[in-house]
């Protein structure tokens, strides 16, 4: 795998790094697994945003809402929760986290109002940034050499228990009403949390780490953001990406309950199944990563993920291209992703939580930025007006993309190897 340099002095990988336990194929598909269900649970709302609003009598803004307290949730747990596995023994606190998000899905489950809803989605995922604990976990379990595509595996989960949660939410809603999803999920990770006891290796500190405070963590997580300038572009080229993407999956649901379309929650999330082409996407650009193409692989997707807007503009009113649009974007969303992570993992091993943290952080606070965008330019200029918006946000990432390649190509000092393949 290709590694970064940044205009700063290197830094060597500390002696006393343990080395890591074997990774093998089982503990990889539990992590994924565990990765999934726990993403699951920001995403059921998605499907059944109408029924909410009417079961709850609450407006479509508040309604869309909800989307953002998930988003915003899992910002604040990343930024908060996150930097934790770089002090604390690492399956400890998965296994914690998972079982809080299962307690908060059963709160969420029971809310009668839609603040007190708002509230249990805002809990549930602060807690469900386990599965970004889960992540750093499995690339320091991996050899380098292949990093890129087992993180890639682990973060199909999360992409496939995107997919599936709105799937199932909305299956779900027509058989025990739109609150059964939550309780099937609460069960399964509380489940989850007790396999992850029995199977995650410990991972102990590194032996000549300094005791740090939460406070002093918390700080050392925006240092890096401060030190590390290829870790602010990459943060800053996935914030526009997930407005993007977060735009698109906000606004479909108003879309396809509306003529010509006219859907149920079932058939929405079933709908949202076309998006698991995105995890071939994933997959492929994380074997080409890992042959050092990650700058390719990067470019590439940010252009994709803006150009997937234009069939997505046709498909207001057509299913086919409605669909092409979709896949486009979440081949291009998974792909970049993908990129960003193998390049910033291989900043400072002994930090990848804060690093994570950082990163996802930034992330997620687009996404939420551009769920809110969403129901706003919704109610005003409907789908044409949120192809504009998500187009615009995608064409931003491009941007990014292209200066960040411009600055820390000149920022290369002789002797460093710079990814710019």
């Amino acid at each position: 795998m290709a590694h970064s340099t940044h205009g700063t002095r290197s830094r060597a990988v500390p002696r006393t790094l343990p080395d890591p336990p074997a990774l093998g194929r089982g503990l990889v598909l539990l992590m994924a697994l565990a990765a999934g269900l726990s993403a699951a649970g920001n995403y059921f709302a998605q499907p059944l945003l109408d029924i909410i609003e009417v079961n709850l009598h609450i407006g479509v803004t508040a309604a869309g809402l909800i989307v953002t307290a998930a988003q915003a949730g899992y910002a604040l747990g990343l930024i908060l929760l996150v930097p934790l596995g770089d002090v604390m023994e690492r399956r400890r606190l998965a296994v914690i986290l998972f079982a809080l998000t299962a307690f908060f899905l059963l709160a969420t489950a029971a809310a009668p109002t839609g603040p007190l809803l708002i509230a249990g989605t805002l809990l549930t995922a602060l807690t469900s940034v386990g599965a970004q604990v889960v992540v750093p976990f499995a690339a320091t379990l991996a050899a380098p050499a292949e990093r890129g595509r087992i993180v890639g595996v682990v973060m199909s989960g999360v992409l496939l228990g995107g997919l599936f949660g709105r799937m199932a939410s909305g299956a779900l809603s027509e058989l025990g009403g739109w609150r059964t999803a939550y309780w099937v999920n609460a069960l399964l990770m509380a489940v989850m949390a007790i396999l992850l006891h029995k199977r995650l290796p410990r991972l102990p500190r590194q032996r000549d780490a300094a005791p740090m405070s939460y406070t002093g963590l918390l700080r050392s997580t925006l240092s890096l953001l401060r030190q590390e300038p290829l870790l602010r572009w990459r943060a800053a080229i996935g914030a526009f990406s997930m407005a993007s993407y977060s735009v698109q999956l906000t606004a479909l649901t108003f879309l396809l309950t509306r003529p010509p379309f006219r859907w149920n929650a079932a058939a929405i999330g079933l709908f949202g199944l076309v998006g698991v082409i995105g995890v071939v996407g994933m997959n492929f650009a994380a074997r080409l990563s890992d042959r050092g193409r990650v700058q390719a692989v990067s470019g590439t997707a940010a252009a994709l993920l803006t150009l997937s807007w234009l069939p997505l503009l046709a498909g207001e009113s057509s299913l086919l291209w409605l669909a092409v649009g979709v896949i486009s974007l979440n081949i291009a969303q998974q792909a970049g992703l993908n990129s960003a992570q193998n390049v910033i993992y291989a900043l400072r091993p002994e930090a990848r939580n804060r690093i994570n943290s950082g990163f996802m952080t930034l992330f997620f606070m687009g996404g939420a930025a551009g769920a809110a965008l969403a129901s706003v330019v919704w109610a005003r200029a409907g789908w044409s007006g949120i192809c504009i918006l998500g187009g615009s946000l995608a064409a931003g990432s491009l941007v990014l993309w292209v200066l960040e390649r411009v600055r820390m190509t000149s920022a290369a000092r002789p002797g460093s190897i710079a990814v710019t393949r």
